[in-house]
């Protein structure tokens, strides 16, 4: 499974940043809509498309190589 790491980008954009950074920020800079930011943070294994990770990827400045990680379904699998 491919995990999109929205969180840890957007903690670490908040920390370079000094402040916090809302959803609702994302989406009017991105166009990405907040449901689909929602969904992408919250739904493991959320299926999103390139276009949005594309616009992501030129929010937080990076490579998606630094967005994406897979993860084996072992791993999935041994959740508490």
């Amino acid at each position: 499974m491919i995990r999109v790491l929205f969180k840890q980008m957007l903690d670490d954009k908040s920390f370079r940043d000094k402040r916090r950074i809302t959803l609702g920020e994302v989406s009017e800079q991105t166009g990405i809509s907040r449901a689909t930011l929602t969904r992408i943070s919250n739904v493991p294994g959320y299926n999103t498309n390139t276009d949005s990770l594309d616009l992501l990827c030129s929010y937080f400045e990076c490579e998606p190589g630094e967005l994406l990680q897979r993860v084996s379904e072992i791993e999935t699998d041994e959740k508490p």
